[in-house]
C-alpha cells in the first residue's frame, strides 16, 4: 500500500451491518509512502497512527476530489 498526504484510506466493516470507515492521510511515517500513517478519521475527526489491514484501500487525492465535486457539473434540480 502506498499513499500520500491528502489521500483517503477506506476500511471495510468487519461485521454485518458495520459501516465502512474512512480517514484522510495527514502525515507519512513509513518509507516511500508506506505505512504507518497519521490519519484523521472521517466519523470523529480524531487523529491517530494507523497501520492499515488487508481490507483497506487507498483513494488517491485526485480521485477523491473528482468524486466529491462531480455533482457540481450537474444542474441543481428545481424544487416544488
Amino acid at each position: 500500500m502506498r499513499a500520500t498526504v491528502g489521500d483517503r484510506i477506506v476500511g471495510k466493516g468487519h461485521r454485518i451491518g458495520e459501516p465502512d470507515r474512512d480517514c484522510e492521510v495527514v502525515e507519512l511515517r513509513g518509507q516511500d509512502g508506506g505505512p504507518p500513517y497519521v490519519v484523521r478519521w472521517g466519523d470523529s475527526a480524531q487523529e491517530s497512527l494507523f497501520f492499515p489491514g488487508s481490507d483497506a484501500s487507498v483513494v488517491h487525492n485526485e480521485h477523491s476530489a473528482e468524486v466529491l465535486y462531480a455533482h457540481r457539473d450537474r444542474p441543481v434540480p428545481a424544487t416544488a
